[in-house]
């Protein structure tokens, strides 16, 4: 039996920029616009950097100049330069690189030949400039398709490598690139590269102290007791614990954030728990040991294998071709240096022995709470179906692609709008009933009594940590009134208190709805603010037809799907090191202060006020 449509001209060869742009997550994870600091725009500039950064772990190279203008962006380092024959090659031809010859670059970062290629086949103007022996070596592209090869010129510059690249707005969107998530990715190579200088828009970016300064930096409080830094041949640990709740940790392989972890996290954390218990000799439980610690660590690794061209996680057993395991490296390494460490300074041994008794405690008083509420919520979400899932985790509670997103809503009518319009496969939806807990100085024990709180930490998957959280994305989609703004701090309130690891990797945002409708016979325009609102009636003509969206409810599916797209306006929920968290709580959410009564009344704007403008 012949098959139907099936035959030789189906079968085709793509060439390298085509199947880039083709299949665009196998090379850089998702697109995404900037919102979020996993976003597409964020790993090409990440490859480029990878390469300045590789040569300045050979011994070229202590500074780089980065410059991002609107979407353009500039990254100029000062190392041997591209040998000038071969930058077309580096720049446009897969698999050709010198990262394959471990005497040009030994335990580097980029590894495949790829990601400059992925940076120059995703980009609307792509230029590579490689000054090296005097002269000067320029290509320019779009679209990976080469538009300018100049010939060798004399130059009298440093040498050194300038990449010049704008992403496509046809594959991006209308993307921008967030100072902060900058910021944070270049942080990291600094902490990791002793003397390795970057200037990112003017400011300088330099580390003295490696991870003891990406912990500090991303504290906003001390310590319970200063931070354990422990250094070694091609690894470095740092750790102290704080008085969050959860576990934090910061993982690095050949300088490369392993934000997934990896057989080095894993290690890493087997043998902080097997030190401790050893020294202390009693067989504390695991997560006891681990409650509240934040900690970094950062190997070096021949030929390092991971599982995905974004590097996120390590997927290597050996640290290099016949040596020792990752795993025997690691808890070795720990086991001699934490255990040294402890016998010298008694009094960080004193408190952090009382930070584990602390925790067992704590976990013991909710024990019973915790299996009642794990029964409850198994009850409540099937016959309640307060969690509408999406089929990527459909009978899975397994962390999943980085689409997935789990909407939080308001009631029935928002829920209900948003589960008609969502996309089934990756869009999940959460129904809050009624005002949830305002939890400001209560202790995680709530969390588990709490029916709302309990349901949305099982939906989420994060009663033991964030490790294994279901969503990549938490949006908390409220209605624009003052209900919905409550809501809206009290869910804050939430996540801040007990999972502000949630916030500082990235993944909660506010939905951004809009509150006008603008229209005419021919034209329809949503608006999210007074300013698009005024420049829809211009464009719409005089007497469209206005629409006042008070509630999430009041927008019919059809258009709600235009809203939770690939259009989708989100607005990330951020933290920074100097936030005070406390005070800011106090604030807004604790006892009813004169300080804040009069905040209020400084701030209030009455309905008749509203209206008035909008007129």
């Amino acid at each position: 039996m012949m098959m139907s449509g099936y035959t030789e001209e189906h079968i085709r060869t793509l060439e390298w920029r085509e199947h880039i742009r083709l299949r665009p997550g196998m090379y850089i994870g998702k697109l995404g616009d900037g919102s979020s600091q996993d976003d597409g725009i964020y790993v090409l500039l990440k490859e480029v950097v990878d390469n300045s950064v590789d040569e300045h772990m050979m011994g070229f190279g202590k500074r780089i100049d980065i410059t991002i203008t609107d979407r353009e962006v500039r990254v100029r380092d000062y190392g041997r330069g591209v040998p000038l024959g071969k930058v077309l090659d580096a720049v446009s031809r897969m698999n050709t690189g010198a990262k394959y010859d471990s005497k040009a670059f030994k335990k580097s970062v980029g590894l495949n030949g790829i990601g400059v290629k992925a940076v120059n086949a995703l980009s609307s103007k792509f230029i590579i400039r490689s000054v090296r022996d005097g002269k000067v070596k320029v290509l320019e592209f779009a679209h990976g398709n080469l538009l300018k090869d100049a010939p060798l010129e004399p130059c009298d510059e440093e040498t050194g490598t300038e990449v010049i690249f704008q992403p496509d707005t046809e594959l991006f969107g209308n993307y921008h690139y967030i100072s902060e998530y900058v910021e944070n990715l270049l942080r990291n190579y600094v902490y990791l590269n002793s003397g390795l200088v970057i200037n990112f828009n003017g400011n300088r970016l330099f580390s003295k102290n490696g991870l003891v300064d990406l912990l500090t930096d991303s504290m906003s409080k001390e310590g319970l007791y200063p931070i354990i830094h422990l250094t070694g041949e091609d690894i470095e640990v740092a750790f102290t614990h704080g008085l969050q709740y959860g576990e934090e940790y910061y993982s690095f392989v050949n300088g490369q954030h392993t934000t997934q972890g990896g057989t080095h996290l894993a290690a890493f954390k087997e043998a902080v728990v097997r030190t401790i218990r050893d020294f202390y000799k009693k067989d504390f439980d695991p997560t006891d040991i681990r409650a509240s610690i934040i900690a970094a660590i950062s190997v070096k690794i021949e030929e390092p294998i991971f599982e995905s061209q974004t590097k996120t996680k390590l997927g290597s057993k050996d640290i290099a071709p016949g040596g020792p395991s990752v795993r025997n490296f690691v808890m070795e390494f720990v086991k001699k240096n934490l255990d040294d460490y402890l016998h010298k300074n008694s009094e960080t041994a004193r408190i952090l022995l009382k930070k584990i008794q602390d925790a067992e405690k704590e976990r013991k008083a909710i024990s019973s709470i915790q299996k009642l509420a794990r029964e409850r919520a198994k009850k409540v979400s099937l016959h309640n179906r307060k969690l509408r899932d999406c089929r990527v985790h459909y009978n899975s509670n397994e962390p999943n692609n980085l689409d997935s997103t789990l909407f939080i809503t308001e009631g029935d009518s928002a829920s209900g709008s948003i589960t008609k319009s969502r996309n089934v496969e990756t869009q999940a939806v959460f129904s809050l009933r009624g005002k949830p807990l305002n939890t400001f100085g209560l202790t995680k024990k709530i969390v588990y009594e709490n029916e709302e709180f309990n349901l949305l930490q099982a939906a989420l998957n994060i009663e033991d940590g964030i490790e294994n959280l279901r969503y990549n994305n938490i949006v908390i989609a409220t209605d624009a009134d003052v209900d919905g703004m409550h809501i809206r701090l009290l869910l804050l309130t939430f996540f801040v208190q007990f999972f502000p690891e949630l916030i500082r990797k990235g993944h909660l945002y506010i939905l951004q709805t809009p509150l006008f409708r603008v229209r005419n016979n021919k034209e329809t325009r949503y608006c999210y603010n007074e300013e698009e609102k005024k420049q829809a009636i211009k464009d719409l003509g005089p007497n469209p037809e206005i629409t006042r969206f008070k509630g999430l409810g009041e927008i019919s599916p059809d258009e709600f799907r235009h809203f939770i797209g690939k259009d989708m306006r989100l607005e990330p929920v951020r933290m920074k090191k100097n936030d005070s968290l406390n005070g800011f709580l106090e604030f807004y959410m604790g006892k009813n202060t004169p300080e804040r009564q009069e905040f209020i009344i400084d701030n209030l704007r009455v309905e008749e006020d509203i209206i008035e403008e909008e007129q």
